[in-house]
């Protein structure tokens, strides 16, 4: 059985977002956007200026200004490298996720996610733990969309339903589901991404639990 696995970054692989002052990167946003209003999200666990960066990028997708804001939420989020950790069992899992098709899917910039991962010692390319890494784009919904999943399917030669989606929040989740892949839960809490998830407690478990279903 083929198995494609799709990763979630921040605070699945690694955690930059607890670093990232998206409190200034909301206010940098805002004065580029204006008066846009926030995109309708799912609840997450997220703190409400890294919710509000994110549903506004949504909100902005396909708009003129959405490479500017980008670029400004991003300055902040690259700013936060140096004190990126790795979530725990991940290091251990890489030759693991080398046997198998594996691709990010993030909300972050492709080259950010490239950056800290290579910080954080997780290699991309052919050969490498990851394939590659699928991140925002201006042409392309952001999750909860299924966009990102699919390109990446594609991108690997492969069906979304041979896929497994794992990350630890609603917007993984939704993704997952919108795209028709199986999805399994790596939550900061047990039980916060609904009942019937299937979830699990660490990076690890996560990868074998989605290898084995």
């Amino acid at each position: 059985m083929v198995h494609v696995l799709l990763l979630d970054l921040d605070r699945t692989l690694v955690d930059l977002q607890t670093f990232t002052d998206y409190a200034a990167a909301l206010v940098d946003a805002h004065a580029i956007a204006g008066d846009v209003g926030l995109a309708q999200v799912p609840d997450t666990d997220w703190d409400r200026p890294t919710q509000a960066c994110m549903s506004l990028l949504s909100a902005m997708a396909g708009t003129p200004r959405w490479g500017e804001v980008s670029a400004a939420i991003a300055c902040h989020e690259r700013a936060a490298i140096p004190q990126a950790r790795v979530m725990p069992t991940v290091l251990d899992t890489l030759p693991l996720l080398r046997r198998h098709a594996v691709a990010v899917v993030t909300l972050l910039p492709t080259d950010v996610s490239s950056e800290v991962l290579a910080a954080c010692g997780i290699d991309v390319g052919p050969g490498a733990a990851i394939d590659l890494v699928v991140g925002r784009d201006p042409g392309m919904r952001p999750k909860p969309h299924p966009d990102g999943l699919q390109f990446a399917c594609r991108a690997l030669g492969h069906r979304c339903e041979q896929a497994t989606m794992i990350g630890d929040s609603t917007w993984d989740r939704d993704a997952a589901h919108a795209a028709g892949s199986a999805f399994v839960g790596v939550p900061a809490v047990e039980g916060q991404l609904g009942p019937g998830v299937r979830e699990a407690r660490t990076f690890a478990s996560a990868v074998q639990l989605a290898l084995t279903s």
